[in-house]
């Protein structure tokens, strides 16, 4: 059994979180990547029909072809990627009312209102060194972003989240410090178990020898120091309670949200259109599918083409990658215990709009190179561009929200929406008024094709209703980010095809 002392140095030597104490207890397994997706023997011709040309139905495509069946991708927009989709200059959105905007971005500007980065250990990486797609970093975290909070006292209701962060790090270890030196903690430890975790509390909390915190110039200065006898005079740090109640906390530095984070050179499309280049020919574009039947010896899937002419297509599997919310709406020949798990599962709801300005003044004035600012304002969040530093011009994510809203957010007009992204972040950067170009959003759940943005198990469908749809429904195999623990994320997507097409080959090759 290791001893207290153990703990201590492990959770120190991992940077003392939460998922850091139980690594070093080792209750939890430090993440591994996917294994290669190598299938044994050929498909031997077998005919898959796949409903939905997203990351999931591409790689599901890709993989089963490379194993010799032969697959045909049904894909009701005119492009590949679904979600993973990335706005540029004259792209074109209709939403679900007819509401129709149209992109109007400088060259080599975009906006990614889906996914826009990816964690270093997920599978989705594999893919980008498989198809030779140029990754750079994306500043998931920038100390020098800004938190903003309406319940903050005014005179700190913009901070860098610098100050924030090294502050409430600060009060949190003088308050464990000072519990360990008056033997307040629940664990007895021994007089060196003490010694180390202080000195542990003082290196990273910023303690003096009374432990209390004290900025030495870690959350900011107040002059910054330079040269002669500009030595620098710290900022005096914001008291406790007003961090508190302002609420400058954010999760940055879980196991998918991390500081380091990528994204494909040029826009996060770069892996469907990956996939898409390699799967030419065998995707049909603008198919919309109309019913999903089962026959005796597969699946009959009817569809309209791109002149709206009635169509179908026989096969011996189907592979359906269709959001939940747009599949229970098609005519299907489920089980009546498929189509019920299916109808009790819901949807998340996320807006993003994109900001074009003419001037990168977060990078000018504010000295914001990448990273994200949070507020508790309805735009929630915005995203600066990774890309492009010192260019003429950028495009902010202006607003990045869920749930509630993001719903306030898509029940308002394009132009409503630009209104209500530049008041609020004007909040944060007054520059908006006088360097803004152009706006673009988009509500995921009034986005024809999609109708929510990622799945949003409860425990109480996770366990009943998942294990349901993972199961095939004859010859028919979900797949999707929905049908993973990896939810909203890319990696949820493509860990649910390579699943798939295992269990498919599987029972291709017992066959």
């Amino acid at each position: 059994m290791r001893t207290r002392r153990d703990f201590i140095e492990r959770v120190a030597a991992y940077g003392g979180s939460a998922t850091a104490a139980m690594l070093a207890l080792d209750l939890l397994a430090p993440a591994s990547a996917s294994p290669p997706l190598d299938l044994e023997g050929s498909g031997n011709g077998t005919r898959v029909v796949i409903l939905g040309a997203g990351v999931a139905g591409l790689c599901a495509a890709y993989e089963l072809g490379k194993a010799g069946y032969l697959c045909t991708v049904l894909e009701a927009r005119s492009r590949a990627g679904g979600r993973v989709w990335t706005v540029r200059t004259g792209d074109r959105h209709v939403e679900s009312d007819g509401t129709s905007q149209i992109a109007a971005f400088a060259d080599g500007t975009y906006l990614n209102p889906g996914p826009a980065r990816v964690p270093q250990h997920h599978v989705t990486m594999d893919y980008y060194r498989e198809f030779g797609i140029a990754v750079e970093q994306f500043g998931n975290v920038n100390l020098n972003a800004y938190y903003h909070s309406t319940a903050a006292p005014p005179e700190m209701q913009r901070i860098r989240v610098r100050e924030a962060e090294y502050a409430m790090n600060g009060y949190t270890s003088e308050l464990l410090a000072k519990a360990v030196s008056q033997s307040a903690l629940d664990t007895p430890l021994t007089r060196d178990d003490k010694a180390k975790l202080l000195d542990y509390l003082s290196a990273t909390g910023g303690l003096n020898k009374r432990y209390e915190y004290v900025n030495r110039g870690a959350a900011g200065y107040r002059e910054l120091p330079a040269a002669g006898d500009q030595a620098g005079v710290p900022a005096d740090p914001y008291d406790l309670m007003s961090l508190v109640r302002g609420g400058f906390f954010a999760p940055e530095r879980e196991i998918d949200q991390q500081p380091t984070m990528f994204q494909p050179v040029g826009g996060i499309d770069a892996l469907p259109r990956a996939f898409a280049t390699r799967l030419r020919g065998r995707i049909h574009y603008n198919a919309a599918v109309t019913a999903i039947r089962k026959t005796p010896d597969g699946v009959r899937i009817a569809y309209t083409n791109a002149q709206g002419s009635p169509m179908a297509i026989e096969a011996a599997y189907c592979i359906c990658t269709i959001p939940l919310p747009v599949l229970r709406k098609i005519p299907a020949d489920f089980s009546p215990a498929f189509a019920a798990s299916m109808n009790r599962v819901t949807y998340m709801d996320s807006a993003k709009i994109g900001l074009a300005f003419k001037r990168r003044f977060w990078e000018e004035d504010d000295r914001i190179m990448s990273g994200i600012s949070r507020t508790d304002q309805t735009i929630t969040q915005i995203w600066y561009p990774s890309y492009g530093y010192f260019g003429r011009g950028g495009v902010l994510t202006g607003a990045y929200a869920t749930g509630k809203n993001a719903r306030t957010i898509g029940d308002l007009a394009p132009r409503d929406r630009e209104a209500l992204a530049l008041r609020e972040g004007s909040v944060i950067h007054p520059q908006y008024a006088d360097e803004f170009m152009s706006s673009f959003s988009v509500a995921w759940q009034k986005t024809p094709h999609n109708m929510g943005a990622w799945v949003a198990w409860t425990d109480d469908t996770r366990k009943s209703d998942y294990p349901v749809l993972s199961q095939p429904d004859g010859r028919i195999y979900l797949a999707g980010e929905h049908m993973s623990y990896i939810n909203a994320w890319q990696a949820g997507a493509l860990e649910s095809a390579r699943d798939v097409v295992r269990r498919l080959h599987a029972r291709v090759r017992a066959a």
